[in-house]
């Protein structure tokens, strides 16, 4: 019998496989398709201070082998999140659920952290610095090893649970933003968030996407990904979270193989609602499959 258990900052999950914020909603939604406590965990929708309406659409644009998206960060803010949809998610999901954080200003990071640290259901927060597809917001953080260090320090002296801290891609070097952050005291890192891409339609010579550019996110963006992580894995010493194209079972142990202690699955869940779900019963005969007994023993093994 393998063992798909793993050790996320502290606290022990069932499998490594986990949903990625912004494309699994609050779960629930899930919940009416399948049983979602066949999964490790799941972050949940980004989660903002104030209500969002978010970005004017189109939002979204295909490209080869992946998308792009310019969703905005829509959400009903903190307190509508712990008031409505943790108390409909608590009705399906009995396991940790790893709350998802974007701000627009240190003070926003502070006052939502604080909020949702306070909540049971909750046992990680996901800080996300990292988003491209906000004007002003997000990403400036996450570009920056100065600005990414205040951020986790500002929301570790406010929280108790598990700190992870969101990173983009969209630097010269995430090695300097991923020991800033360690520095500070992050308990995780999780990466790579999307890449910032975009699309022109040839008919009206304009961008598809009225936000102009996106995250672009997919199978495209797993090579990159998966180098990220291995380059982050050897300059820290705290557990990544890797994402990025994953989709499969193999997707899942090579990305644990470069240095993640957990993978998390976003675009697939948009292609098939079920992909989260198939990975994680798939992965025992792929463990099989690769002599792979015990999953935990293969994190940072391509090292």
């Amino acid at each position: 019998m393998v063992n798909t258990k793993v050790n996320l900052c502290g606290i022990e999950i069932d499998n490594p496989v986990i949903p990625a914020s912004g494309t699994f909603g609050f779960g629930y939604e899930f919940a009416e398709l399948y049983d979602i406590n066949c999964l490790g965990t799941f972050s949940f929708k980004g989660t903002t201070k104030d209500p969002r309406f978010g970005n004017p659409t189109p939002r979204i644009a295909e490209c080869t082998a992946g998308m792009i998206n310019s969703v905005g960060l829509q959400n009903p803010g903190v307190e509508r999140v712990i008031d409505e949809e943790l108390v409909k998610l608590k009705k399906c999901f009995n396991k940790p659920v790893m709350a998802n954080i974007s701000g627009f200003s240190l003070d926003e990071y502070i006052y939502t952290c604080e909020k949702i640290d306070e909540q049971e259901q909750v046992g990680w927060l996901e800080v996300n610095i990292s988003c491209p597809n906000v004007h002003g917001g997000g990403m400036s953080f996450g570009t920056s090893a100065k600005a990414a260090a205040e951020v986790t320090k500002a929301v570790k002296a406010v929280t108790k649970k598990p700190v992870i801290i969101k990173l983009t891609p969209n630097v010269t070097d995430i090695t300097e933003i991923a020991k800033a952050c360690e520095s500070e005291g992050a308990d995780g890192l999780s990466l790579i968030n999307t890449l910032l891409g975009m699309r022109i339609d040839l008919k009206t010579k304009k961008p598809v996407i009225a936000n102009k550019m996106g995250g672009f996110s997919g199978a495209a963006i797993k090579p990159v990904a998966v180098r990220m992580v291995y380059q982050v894995y050897e300059a820290v010493k705290i557990p990544i979270v890797g994402m990025g194209g994953a989709s499969t079972a193999q997707d899942v142990i090579e990305f644990m193989l470069a240095g993640a202690t957990a993978v998390e699955i976003g675009a697939a869940n948009l292609i098939d609602p079920f992909a989260s779900k198939n990975i994680v019963d798939s992965l025992p005969e792929v463990m099989a499959k690769y002599g792979i007994n015990n999953l935990s023993e293969y994190i940072g093994g391509a090292h």
